[in-house]
């Protein structure tokens, strides 16, 4: 592509309008149909939305926030709108508590909110009066008794501040603060992250090289929420591309969605691929006869596969696997996948091997809402791939290991800082620019980075045995009975855990073995079913050494959720809050209470 490249976010609509303008930049899905707004569209809603917040008074530096419960366009033209006039936008969570909300926006000094729907709306509305500085909420839907963000727009119609708004784009510099991420947190308030234009724009840009969306008719089904900066890092990518992005209509339609549009590229955490593999298999379950031998001799194959060939058989039985298998798995992603980015968490090294044997790309990557986010990621090829680890570094970045294993980053995607909390971001963030990550990791075949666990949740047991519980729960989740698993045994004689069935498969199985359940209450007390998911933990225990391993397990009662608190909207583990929640389990493993 020709044309000057973007340095600042707003930049990227405008470069996509100069060299690839597309009828379908952005679509989402209203009423059954996919409605879409060209690049042109794109430009003048963000322009009309700058010229709306320039008339009601809005600053350089005024914080303008955005919460959806779906992705959808109409949250990009916010952020270009905001982006444009110098003002900042403060992304958030449509699923935090109204206690967070209220915290947020009062640190942040929010003067406008644009929210998706009726229930944001109310939840929101409870908390106004308690944030002095705000002046309006909007709703992009229709909402009784709330301004409608059309009205809004409205007030940008003529073209009275063009003037104005040329001038404050071109006062715009890439180093400026552009918007206020709030990171979720597993402990603790939010801190709001500061990131420039420069920190995402350079992101995106360094990530081009890594994501294999070159061609016509590219298309990114867009289903990760847009205030997490992984995905919106890479929206900024699409648009850089000329990849057309559609909306998902939620994390329920998500594969009705992909089997419609036939995306190119979607993102994905790993606990969305460990489901969509776990569905696979269910269905690989109901088969019978030869077909059913033939679904688990690819499986077993798949297990076994390795990004430089295993030999001349080996490849035969592959190529027969994917004629008769595989293909239905290619099939159920549209058939046109080129890539899977995985991020946010790290990702069973088995799973990546079976869907590679696939032939689906899954490209694991990391890094930090501090980062902008991508620190480094893997290629779409064997040359560029190393399963079992998060890749190359991107342009630009630099990665060194500290004498204890933590990794620290320096480059233009470090964060400027925390807002309004100098002694955190003195804490993680020296003089010279090196952010310390909090995570442990080390180079593996010279130069791609591999995550082993996080800082701060390694432990050690009353013998002295460190216990790094991210990787061992990671291995858990192997097993089809295990949903969510919490390693713990902090000053304990040995680590233990508190697990969370998959409640779906589980029921599946004593429907099977003519085991009598009720609630999910009464399944985790039956001692078989306790019994059959430690068989499958003392199975994957032959992986780590004795200290690490798993002696008692204690079975959770309810589905870990985001609402219920024990999951940040990433789906990482709240461990201060999982273990808050099973004190009795944790009485029953070890005979007290954790502290006593």
């Amino acid at each position: 592509m020709k044309g000057k490249e973007p340095k600042r976010l707003f930049d990227f609509p405008r470069y996509q309008l100069a060299n690839c303008p597309l009828k379908d930049s952005l679509a989402n899905k209203i009423n059954g149909v996919w409605t879409p707004i060209s690049t042109k569209e794109y430009v003048d809603l963000s322009e009309k939305a700058s010229r709306a917040f320039i008339e009601m008074g809005i600053q350089p530096g005024d914080k303008i926030a955005i919460a959806s419960t779906t992705n959808r366009w109409e949250w990009n033209i916010i952020d270009i709108g905001t982006l444009q006039t110098g003002a900042v936008d403060v992304p958030v969570y449509p699923t935090i508590s109204e206690d967070d909300y209220e915290y947020i926006f009062n640190d942040a000094a929010v003067k406008m909110l644009f929210v998706s729907d009726e229930a944001l709306f109310e939840k929101v509305s409870h908390i106004k009066e308690k944030v002095a500085s705000l002046i309006e909420i909007y709703t992009f839907d229709e909402v009784k008794g709330a301004p409608n963000w059309l009205d809004f727009l409205a007030k940008g119609e003529d073209d009275k501040h063009q003037a104005e708004l040329q001038q404050r784009m071109d006062s715009v510099q890439e180093t400026d603060l552009a918007t206020l991420i709030y990171t979720s947190g597993t402990t603790g308030r939010p801190k709001g992250v500061m990131l420039s234009h420069r920190n995402i724009a350079s992101n995106s840009l360094a990530s081009v090289a890594r994501i294999p969306t070159e061609g016509s008719d590219e298309r990114a089904l867009s289903f990760l929420p847009l205030c997490h900066v992984y995905e919106r890092m890479l929206i900024y990518l699409y648009c850089y591309q000329g990849v057309a992005i559609y909306y998902a209509e939620s994390m329920e339609m998500i594969g009705d969605n992909i089997r419609e549009l036939k995306p190119t590229i979607f993102t994905a955490v790993p606990r969305l691929l460990e489901k969509i593999y776990d569905k696979i298999v269910a269905k690989g379950s109901e088969l019978t006869g030869i077909k059913k031998k033939l679904f688990f001799w690819a499986i077993e194959l798949g297990e076994e596969y390795e990004l430089e060939g295993k030999g001349f058989v080996y490849g035969i039985k592959l190529a027969i696997a994917r004629k008769l298998i595989f293909s239905k798995w290619q099939e159920a992603l549209g058939g046109r996948t080129k890539a899977i980015a995985s991020g946010s968490a790290a990702l069973n090294p088995r799973l990546i091997r079976i869907f590679s044997a696939a032939g689906i790309n899954i490209q694991e990557g990391y890094g930090l809402t501090e980062t902008s986010p991508v620190i480094s990621v893997n290629g779409p090829d064997k040359e560029r791939k190393r399963i079992g680890s998060v890749g190359r570094l991107i342009a630009d970045v630099e990665v060194k290991i500290a004498e204890d294993g933590e990794i620290l980053c320096k480059g233009p995607n470090v964060m400027m800082g925390y807002y309004n909390k100098p002694e955190a971001t003195a804490e993680v963030l020296t003089e010279d620019g090196w952010f310390h990550t909090g995570d442990i990791g080390q180079f593996v075949d010279g130069d791609f980075l591999k995550i082993t666990d996080r800082k701060k949740e390694i432990f050690k047991t009353s013998g002295g045995k460190y216990i790094a519980p991210q990787l061992m729960e990671t291995r858990f989740k192997e097993s089809h009975f295990i949903e969510q698993i919490m390693v713990i045994g902090e000053g304990e004689k040995h680590p233990a855990a508190i697990v969370q069935p998959d409640f779906t498969f589980l029921k599946a199985y004593c429907e099977r073995k003519g085991i009598n359940f009720g609630s999910e209450k009464e399944i985790v007390q039956n001692e078989q079913i306790k019994a059959r998911i430690m068989k499958d933990v003392e199975r994957l225990n032959q992986n780590f050494g004795k200290w690490e391993q798993v002696k008692k397990i204690e079975l959770s009662d309810h589905t870990w959720s985001i609402d219920g608190g024990e999951l940040t909207p990433t789906l990482k583990l709240k461990r201060r809050v999982v273990l808050a929640l099973h004190q009795d389990h944790y009485e029953r493993i070890y005979g007290h209470k954790k502290g006593a």
